[in-house]
């Protein structure tokens, strides 16, 4: 990956070639040194200090960012061999005198203990083979992956998906492809995503005058910022007309292929800012927020991380499900096994008629417009990312609030299945199928454990989950019975998903912590796989009915 920092290329770094890496690394310890070396007397000038009173390192010449970079590679390359010499190079640096960065945080999640995630460099040879792919496609090894990896099957599909929207041949530019995820993430003020597509807007050639607003982008781009707002907050608005708007606008029209292009990378780029807060991923190693210059304090963090919402491991990680008896967090598990097996035998014994069915879906519907969370909580310190898009003020909560109605789409009538995959295979080739198999790989994804247990069918819990998402987008399943949701989703569990599906940006760890609190923080991240790509694909089918009905 081929970096603007002057002289300090990285492209060689992501080499399969151990060779190639090595002449890469000593190019880059070799640039840096020269950099430390035309700076390092001015390190040993008492430092100044800033209008903060806080003592700073002198001026760089660029050379932060190309620490921070090595930082991260000394903490997250799957290459055993660029870890360690990016850690020589950094600690050659600081004999200089030079003050080298430091992580802030601990591990790629926020929510969950460093050490029960999987370390860079302990991974197996399956989920080493899929760090090597994402280090070699990326050029980093990003903290969702680190946390997605507590299942490998469906990260490998994942992985191989949003490879293939972003950099594979495809209708639109890849700029305009980065551009498009700053789009979406931005809706939900997912600084973390934004950063990360500044980032590589930059590195494919973008403008960076387009990243001081949407006004600064082309027209044509702009006139997306409807629909990405939308499919954000109220997919269920989406119409043929709003379709033929952007197909039909003179110069600045899209076409058919390259607008379902957009929409699939909208609909991800909201999705994965779900899973981004559901799963509290912390700030990349190399990002604002992921490291500090200042020198650690006694207790290992200073007044100053606390301020800016760093705080301490132990507080980080303490969880107020330790101050409640683990035998109510037992039963907790029990009770849901035995719901689960009474279900199973009302199934076998009794179905309710179509009308029952319809009213109980209507019921579930209206019930989970009102399901809000109580905490008034500020969610994490984030940049100004709202220049990226229009009327900031518009989001779901506006229309749960004030009783608007979601109307009922029924998938009997359009699936995704029958006519969303057709359609977008038809128009972007191969995407169809890679994001069939990521659905059906995240629905019927199980180890057949909860939380202690063995050898358990989890398929009507998972149903619940996904149905309920559905559910909360008016989207109805005939054959399903809604009832069901209320005896295995509890008031808690619907809140976190609620939050995490609707308005991401609000999930806090408190909220984490309160559902399934017997269960494994895997448990936990799959249940977060199943909103994305639950969310996904509610969104989809919107845009897609609108965009079929604007074709026929």
């Amino acid at each position: 990956m081929e970096e603007r920092e002057g002289e300090v290329r990285w492209d060689g770094l992501c080499s399969r070639d151990a060779a190639t890496r090595a002449a890469a690394l000593d190019t880059i310890g070799q640039a840096v040194l020269r950099r430390s070396e035309t700076i390092a007397p001015v390190a040993a000038v008492p430092p100044t200090r800033a209008a903060d009173g806080l003592l700073v390192p002198a001026a760089r010449d660029g050379l932060s960012e190309v620490l921070a970079r090595l930082l991260m590679l000394s903490k997250r390359c799957p290459f055993p061999d660029v870890r360690e010499k990016s850690e020589a190079i950094l600690s050659g640096v600081q004999e200089l005198g030079i003050r080298i960065p430091r992580p802030l945080g601990h591990g790629p999640s926020r929510f969950i203990p460093e050490k029960e995630t999987i370390q860079v460099g302990n991974e197996d040879a399956m989920m080493h083979t899929l760090f090597a792919d994402s280090f070699a496609t990326l050029g980093r090894l990003d903290n969702v992956t680190l946390v997605m990896v507590f299942h490998p099957q469906y990260l490998e599909s994942f992985l191989k998906t949003q490879h293939y929207l972003l950099q594979m041949d495809g209708p639109l530019p890849l700029h305009y492809r980065h551009y498009i995820g700053i789009m979406a993430a931005a809706r939900h003020q997912c600084s973390y995503l934004v950063n990360l597509h500044v980032n590589d807007f930059l590195h494919v050639g973008g403008d960076p005058k387009w990243l001081n607003g949407l006004e600064n982008a082309p027209q044509k781009l702009q006139n997306l910022g409807e629909l990405n707002k939308m499919l954000a907050h109220r997919p269920w608005l989406i119409t043929k007309e709003h379709i033929e708007q952007l197909l039909k606008t003179e110069e600045n029209s899209w076409s058919l292929a390259e607008l379902i292009h957009a929409v699939v990378l909208l609909t991800h780029y909201h999705s994965l800012a779900s899973f981004t807060f559901g799963c509290g991923i912390s700030p990349e190693i190399d990002c604002e927020g992921g490291h500090t210059f200042r020198p650690p304090s006694v207790s290992n963090y200073c007044i100053c991380d606390i301020t800016n919402g760093y705080h301490g491991v132990d507080e980080i990680h303490a969880s107020p499900a330790g101050s409640i008896p683990s035998t109510e967090s037992v039963c907790e598990v029990e009770a849901l096994m035995e719901k689960m097996k009474q279900l199973q035998e009302c199934r076998d014994e009794e179905e309710a008629s179509q009308e029952e069915m319809a009213t109980r879906f209507e019921r579930e519907k209206r019930e989970s417009m009102f399901v809000c969370s109580s905490e008034d909580e500020e969610s994490a310190p984030t940049r100004d990312v709202s220049r990226h898009f229009e009327d900031t003020s518009y989001g779901y909560k506006d229309f749960s609030r004030h009783g608007m109605h979601v109307p009922t789409f029924r998938v009997q009538d359009y699936s995704w299945e029958d006519h969303g995959y057709s359609l977008v295979n038809r128009l972007y080739p191969d995407v169809g199928q890679l994001l069939d198999e990521k659905f059906h790989i995240a629905y019927n994804l199980t180890y057949n454990t909860m939380a202690m247990h063995k050898d358990v069918d989890t398929s009507m819990l998972r149903r619940a989950i996904w149905n309920y998402i559905h559910c909360m987008f008016g989207i109805r399943y005939d054959d399903y019975d809604y009832g069901e949701i209320n005896q295995l989703l509890d008031r808690s569990f619907k809140v976190y998903i609620k939050t995490v599906v609707c308005t991401p940006e609000k999930t806090t760890k408190r909220m984490y912590d309160s559902f399934w609190r017997q269960f494994e923080h895997s448990e936990k991240v799959h249940v977060n796989l199943l909103l994305v790509e639950a969310r996904m694909q509610a969104e989809l089918l919107y845009a897609l009915r609108a965009i079929t009905r604007y074709m026929t």
